[in-house]
């Protein structure tokens, strides 16, 4: 044990202003220390296993000479005990930071999982989706908790008061509940079972989506109206019936048409390449373009300046609404997107092209897997054929009680 320094007063302790190590007594090893720019702290000097250590105890005047005595005292008691009190202090604090980083609310792992996932994601606007919903109905409710408190309570606050009167958003909003836990689980912020998870879950406390609300499905013209809605749209004035035809002509979605530039289009090979960035499966995407849609494009002006096949008055792409604004000027109760439908009822009522080549002119998805791996090609000379009968078809109105003879060209498609 070191030689215990004479006791000092803490008026003593105050009056100290000599750089260096000051031993104040009462307990041995503890000295003021000051350096050369005035600063001072206390200091405890022990052997620890053999070994000559200097624990800091804190600066001086914010710890006082009297807590100076007590925490050298509490240090020695462990140091007797055969325990290290600076190797434990180092474990509390990097106990603290390790709890500190792990103590993340809901709202901070939902923005991390979209910072992390937005790059991956077909477009802005589902981003846009994912901050809106989280916004709208799950921070209110636990966005500022700690994502591992969150529990099936929780979850089911924010799903119950719009399960029944907005199931789709409801059914969306849980699938991202449930991804964003998933992914605070692996991170190592929360630990158990996915609360926002349906199966074994989830399907005990809510009725199926289906039971509450039914599926509704676009509205559509019947394949026997199509053509004369098409005569009537070819007279409308206006880049939005321009648009509205050609998405009609390609059976292609409405996204697809209004963001298209020239630069994707190939008129002498009558070729439309949609890249893979602005297609709903994130895969490029070949469309053929009968003769009456290179025709419809060559006719079109171009604005100076502008990348795009249709731009708006102001410059940049069509709103959503522009398509949907020349249907309801019709006053024809349908939607942009049910043209889609009616070009696969027509594929599948009036022609026998097969059902793979009409699938993929709508660019689907191949769900089977395995007919997916093997299936490479995009069929794509069928589908020209395929495309040309659908404008000749659409060039025609038919009248009540006329029988329309299958296009014996896709008998043999």
């Amino acid at each position: 044990m070191p030689k215990l320094a004479k006791e000092m007063k803490a008026l003593e302790v105050q009056r100290l202003k000599e750089p260096g190590l000051h031993f104040v007594g009462t307990v041995p090893g503890l000295a003021l220390q000051i350096v050369s720019s005035g600063a001072r702290s206390w200091v405890l000097r022990v052997m620890v296993g053999g070994k000559r250590r200097e624990m800091g105890l804190g600066g001086f005047p914010a710890v006082t000479l009297a807590m100076a005595h007590e925490k050298a005292r509490e240090a020695r008691d462990l140091i007797r005990q055969g325990r290290d009190p600076i190797l434990l202090a180092r474990e509390a604090q990097s106990a603290l930071k390790a709890e500190q980083a792990r103590a993340l609310t809901f709202a901070q792992c939902a923005e991390a999982y979209i910072d992390a996932h937005e790059v991956g994601w077909r477009n802005e606007k589902h981003t846009q989706q994912w901050r809106s919903t989280m916004k709208t109905y799950v921070y209110p409710v636990m966005g500022d908790m700690l994502v591992r408190d969150v529990a099936l309570a929780h979850v089911l606050k924010v799903l119950e008061p719009i399960w029944r009167t907005k199931t789709e958003t409801a059914s969306r909003v849980r699938g991202r509940m449930e991804s964003v836990l998933d992914w605070a689980k692996g991170r190592g912020y929360r630990a158990g079972d996915n609360p926002a998870a349906w199966k074994g879950n989830l399907d005990a406390q809510l009725p199926k989506r289906e039971k509450v609300a039914k599926v509704e499905h676009h509205q559509a013209l019947a394949v026997g109206e199509v053509g004369a809605f098409m005569r009537d749209l070819r007279g409308q004035e206006g880049l939005g019936a321009k648009a509205l035809q050609f998405a009609i002509l390609t059976a292609a979605r409405s996204g697809e048409v209004r963001g298209m530039a020239w630069s994707e289009v190939d008129l002498e090979a009558a070729v439309w390449t949609v890249p893979a960035d602005r297609m709903k499966a994130g895969r490029e995407h070949r469309v053929p373009l009968s003769a009456a849609v290179v025709e419809l494009l060559k006719a079109l002006p171009q604005t100076p300046g502008s990348p795009l096949v249709f731009t708006a008055p102001r410059g940049g792409s069509l709103s959503d609404m522009t398509l949907t604004a020349v249907l309801r000027r019709m006053q024809v109760d349908a939607v942009p997107h049910g043209f889609r439908s009616t070009f696969r009822d027509w594929a599948a009522e009036r022609t026998s092209y097969p059902n793979e080549v009409c699938e993929m002119a709508l660019a689907h998805v191949v769900s089977d897997k395995v007919e997916a791996a093997y299936r490479r090609g995009d069929l794509f000379e069928k589908r020209r054929r395929l495309m040309e009968d659908w404008a000749s078809f659409l060039a025609r109105v038919e009248t009540k009680g006329e029988v329309v003879p299958l296009n014996s060209r896709a008998r043999q498609a």
